[in-house]
């Protein structure tokens, strides 16, 4: 039986790289896109959930550095469009699980995050995902937050995707070295969604991420060695030789005490992951 069978499962921003992964895994979900659901849409958004259902929101503006001088687009995408959605699912009786980022944190930590740590984002996306938490839970108390970081498939835009392609052109990169945290590959996420959503419980705010922490620098080098490329072609360098107008948390590991403490199964620990993800995008 198909951990999923006994709710209908709407998943939001569905285009999205872990919107996909979710509906490759639960089929019989509706998938909403963007061009389906505008989630700032009250009426369109209790029009596409009822009673019962399970929300898998992963809609949000997530340009980063776009979101800098895009301010209210990301707002909208961040803090409106969740705070209706949890409001809707509430006055409808529909369970919301709310995807939220790293970036709500200062990065200046030197263990990994829990849930109940201070927050304090220095870019407008880390603060706009931040407020729209709090409109999440405002609305709707008994919505789940799960915090998740750098997030990837390989096969489009993301970072190990971007690996991918810069080692095919170019004899050498730099990648920075002062920025660490936890790569989670999003059909492990999206496997662990689906067992929160089994369990009906309420556990908060959670994290989730792939297992282990490491830098930007060193996961380059991973996937140049799982590419069978020499890894010693990525160079180190810091986040000031690549300045941008969003300043990016150095330290972005998230406890996943707080997803084993509700008992949940650990994501896979990153090396593994990231193994079994160029093994289906790019096989050796």
């Amino acid at each position: 039986m198909s951990l999923v069978s006994q709710s209908r499962i709407v998943i939001t921003g569905a285009g999205g790289q872990l919107g996909r992964a979710l509906a490759d895994r639960a089929p019989e979900a509706v998938a909403l896109g963007r061009a389906d659901l505008d989630i700032t849409d009250s009426d369109a958004v209790a029009a596409a959930v009822r009673s019962g259902d399970v929300v898998l929101n992963c809609a949000a503006y997530t340009a980063v550095d776009a979101a800098e001088s895009d301010r209210a687009a990301a707002r909208a995408g961040n803090v409106t469009g969740p705070g209706i959605l949890a409001a809707r699912c509430r006055e409808i009786g529909a369970r919301l699980v709310h995807i939220s980022t790293d970036y709500v944190f200062d990065g200046t930590g030197e263990r990994p995050y829990e849930p109940s740590d201070p927050t304090g984002p220095t870019s407008v996306y880390g603060s706009t995902k931040l407020a729209g938490e709090r409109a999440v839970l405002l609305a709707d108390p008994r919505a789940t937050i799960v915090r998740t970081a750098w997030v990837y498939t390989g096969d489009r835009g993301d970072f190990v995707a971007t690996m991918r392609r810069l080692e095919a052109e170019r004899e050498t990169i730099s990648v920075v070295e002062d920025q660490v945290g936890s790569p989670t590959y999003a059909p492990d996420l999206a496997a662990g969604l689906l067992e929160l959503v089994a369990q009906h419980k309420n556990p908060g705010v959670v994290h989730a991420t792939g297992s282990g922490a490491v830098s930007r620098f060193e996961l380059a080098r991973a996937v140049f060695a799982e590419l069978g490329a020499d890894p010693d072609r990525v160079r180190p360098c810091g986040s000031a030789d690549f300045p941008s107008p969003a300043r990016r948390p150095a330290y972005s590991v998230l406890s996943n005490r707080s997803w084993v403490a509700v008992g949940l199964t650990p994501l896979r620990d990153w090396r593994d992951a990231l193994s079994d993800a160029l093994l289906r995008v790019a096989p050796r």
